[in-house]
């Protein structure tokens, strides 16, 4: 049959249908059509009607809006509208307003920031090279007392290389993104400090956290990323595997199981970066970190980083470990290519804080046995339960039952 005879075919059984439909279906459709096309044309809205209201209609709305505070109402003896502001130095003793007190949360474990010495140091560095460096290392930023203190620390930590930056924070959340990247795993400690968190977000490596401390849970997930590595044999040879952890833990006070982390990292074959923020200056017989107090080879670790924040008594941190690895932050680690290097009078403050550590090894044993102290008088606190190693300066605090107890009866 031609095309043209099926179309008028098909248009002749249309209409046929179309008159044999009953009459209410015929007016139903034609009322639907009719609703769908003022659906289509029709306005919402006029916009040109405008309610106009005058001046006194609008004068009344003002007087009757009554705005929502952005802060809630705080009586005036609240203290954050009355801080208590330390004035002078940050030393062992500091003045708080009007009283004179003991400092327990200073982090200035050796007491670098009121040593004479420190001070003088600084002082000759600020006259000589001024306050700051105004650029990053690699941009008119890098100045001899960099070098010096870069050497000097290596020195120190018998390693090849080290590595300076300019913020404490930075550091090592610099350091990881350098080495760690997407499609990377990285094992680390479920009480890790907020710069570590930093630098793992930046790293966008997959995170795999044990609990604190439990090399147990830790051997576990080594376990499930061998087993996946067997399953896609060409994905692992790609794969960098890393294991993160701190000397002190500066959220706990405690310090790492290290030697069995290093079976485990020697036996799984992962990569090791130890943040020695805490344990540097602190922990060892000259203050080494926490390979020196549990008498392991610097060459066990793949990477150190640390703060000169802390027992140092200056600004800054470092990383170090062999040139091979630790070269690389120059062109990657974000905190050294970006950031203004460390003022040099901070810089020469913390080289005449090596000095005095490297001088006066007692100094370290003597917070040693002052943390150990401290721990034992702490013990007999009977509201309170401490946590952390008597090794460690970081002490935290928790009501024990008796003090929970206590408190309740008091609530």
């Amino acid at each position: 049959m031609p095309q043209d005879a099926e179309v008028k075919w098909e248009l002749y059984e249309m209409f046929q249908a179309f008159l044999q439909a009953p009459v209410y279906h015929l007016v139903f459709e034609g009322l639907l059509m009719v609703w769908v096309m003022w659906l289509i044309f029709r306005k919402s809205y006029n916009p040109r009607e405008k309610t106009t209201l005058t001046e006194k209609e609008k004068e009344e709305l003002i007087a009757e809006w009554t705005p929502e505070p952005l802060v809630p109402e705080v009586r005036d003896d609240h203290p954050a509208l009355n801080p208590r502001i330390v004035s002078g130095k940050l030393g062992k003793y500091v003045k708080v307003g009007e009283f004179h007190c003991l400092n327990a949360a200073t982090h200035n474990y050796l007491g670098m920031i009121e040593n004479p010495k420190v001070e003088e140091a600084s002082i000759k560095a600020l006259r000589k090279y001024g306050v700051g460096s105004c650029g990053p290392r690699g941009f008119y930023g890098t100045i001899d007392v960099h070098l010096d203190l870069e050497s000097r620390l290596a020195k120190f930590l018998s390693v090849e290389e080290a590595v300076l930056y300019s913020y404490g924070f930075a550091t090592i959340a610099s350091v990881i993104p350098a080495y760690s990247k997407r499609g990377d795993v990285i094992f680390v400690d479920k009480g890790v400090h907020f710069a570590i968190q930093k630098g793992l977000q930046a790293s966008r490596s997959d995170i795999r956290y044990f609990n604190h401390n439990d090399l147990a849970d830790l051997e576990r997930l080594l376990k499930i990323q061998e087993a996946e590595d067997l399953k896609n044999p060409k994905k692992a040879k790609v794969t960098r595997r890393f294991l993160i952890v701190e000397g002190i833990y500066v959220n706990y006070g405690d310090i790492c199981p290290l030697r069995e982390m290093i079976e485990l990292k020697n036996k799984y074959k992962v990569r090791l970066f130890i943040d020695e923020t805490v344990s540097f200056g602190v922990l060892g017989a000259s203050g080494k970190g926490v390979m020196e107090h549990l008498d392991i080879p610097t060459e066990e670790a793949d990477l150190v980083a640390a703060s000169l924040e802390y027992s140092f008594g200056s600004n800054g941190g470092f990383s170090c470990g062999t040139s091979y690895v630790v070269d690389h932050q120059r062109l990657s680690g974000l905190g050294y290519c970006f950031s203004a290097s460390l003022p040099p009078m901070l810089t020469a403050a913390a080289i005449v804080a090596l000095d005095i550590i490297e001088e006066n090894p007692e100094l370290v044993q003597s917070l040693q046995n002052n943390c150990r102290l401290m721990h034992e008088k702490l013990l007999n606190v009977t509201h309170l339960r401490i946590g952390g190693d008597d090794v460690s300066p970081v002490k935290h605090l928790y009501l024990s039952e008796i003090g929970r107890a206590s408190c309740r009866e008091r609530v």
